[in-house]
């Protein structure tokens, strides 16, 4: 949100800052709509949560940066990142970071290897990455809010007089709200065609029922992505290394340097099962055919290039349609799983048809952006 400068007389500026009754709000979600737009609590007021997560684009990056290199830019319009950044659609759905002893597995946790437990945790990390929005600490960011008259009262209502007694309270706060947005129904509509032919008012074509049941059979695809039930999230929260090679143009780029690997859960600070190197938390599959770029690294562009690379990364003379090369081997290639994927057999009608019962999974405001 860039800062608006008027002067017409010191009450009229006091009312434009945001004074008034108007601008003021007693609804953690209204004021969490307001921060995760606000440009201004990043280091050079450019960058939002929402520039990463845009509520019109499917809720991810849509800048050229990360839709070409596959990761997105940061606030210094320098700095890009080495990972992704995530569709936040749906995930208010995602458990707490935990080890399921039962299943052997750990489940949950926001960022792509759990490391924050929660949607809140989440919310304070991406004020101070100096790859994101670059703010020294969290200090800096209450500073910034506080520039905001209307994000004082508000948060004054909300939390009480005394929230900026303390830096660690009010920055927790400001996260709350945040994190109380993302909860909203915006962020998980649950109006794809999915859901609609489920509460029968619409009928899959015969592509997308192949495809349906080729993603429940064959392709395996529900064994991590569960279509069952009512409103089905389409992912099981699990932990999995998919055997992807590295974004070389990516790396190129932000220069992290050839050396680097990304060991993805196993960088967790509550892992240390070298077994989970290179393992990322399985996505939701809602919204998929209109959030790429695809994998954790950004490094496909395509979602039927995803599809073959399930179906053929381990088929020798395989090629990546999108290289014209074939497959490399993924940058953690020790651990990657090939029980479940590389090699399903499946024929390219077969991987069209997959493809085609994705796309059922756009939700309603997302559909004109589908190519």
């Amino acid at each position: 949100m860039k800062k608006n400068i008027l002067i017409i007389g010191t009450m009229s500026a006091f009312i434009f800052m945001g004074c008034g009754s108007d601008n003021t709000t007693s609804n953690p979600v209204k004021l969490g709509d307001k921060l995760y737009h606000d440009k201004s609590l990043s280091k050079d007021k450019t960058m939002a949560c929402a520039t990463c997560h845009e509520l019109d684009h499917g809720l991810i990056d849509p800048r050229p940066t990360n839709l070409s290199l596959g990761a997105s830019l940061g606030d210094d319009l320098v700095s890009i990142a080495d990972r992704n950044a995530p569709t936040a659609s749906y995930a208010q759905f995602i458990p707490e970071f935990h080890f399921d002893e039962e299943e052997g597995l750990f489940i949950g946790g926001q960022f792509l290897d759990g490391r924050a437990t929660n949607l809140k945790a989440q919310a304070k990390q991406p004020f101070l990455n100096p790859v994101e929005m670059n703010m020294p600490n969290e200090e800096s960011v209450v500073a910034r809010v506080q520039e905001n008259a209307s994000y004082v009262l508000s948060l004054k209502k909300i939390y009480g007089e005394d929230i900026f007694a303390s830096t660690e309270k009010a920055y927790d706060a400001i996260a709350d709200t945040i994190a109380q947005f993302e909860k909203s129904e915006k962020f998980a509509p649950f109006s794809s065609k999915f859901d609609k032919v489920m509460k029968g008012e619409a009928t899959f074509t015969e592509a997308e029922n192949r495809g349906f049941a080729l993603f429940n059979g064959k392709a395996q695809c529900n064994a991590c992505h569960p279509a069952e039930g009512t409103n089905a999230h389409f992912t099981d929260f699990s932990y999995d290394n998919l055997g992807v090679p590295v974004n070389h143009a990516l790396r190129d780029a932000n220069g992290v340097g050839s050396g680097f690997v990304d060991v993805g859960l196993y960088g967790n600070i509550a892992v240390n099962d070298k077994d989970l190197k290179g393992a990322f938390r399985v996505s939701t599959l809602r919204n998929i055919a209109v959030t790429a770029p695809y994998m954790h690294n950004g490094l496909f562009k395509d979602l039927a290039t995803v599809i073959h690379f399930y179906n053929t990364r381990d088929v020798k003379g395989a090629m990546n349609p999108e290289t014209g090369a074939g497959w490399e081997k993924g940058e953690v290639e020790a651990t990657k799983n090939d029980e479940e994927l590389g090699n399903l057999g499946l024929s390219a009608e077969d991987e069209a048809d997959i493809v085609a019962f994705l796309r059922t999974l756009t939700d309603e405001k997302y559909e004109h952006l589908m190519p």
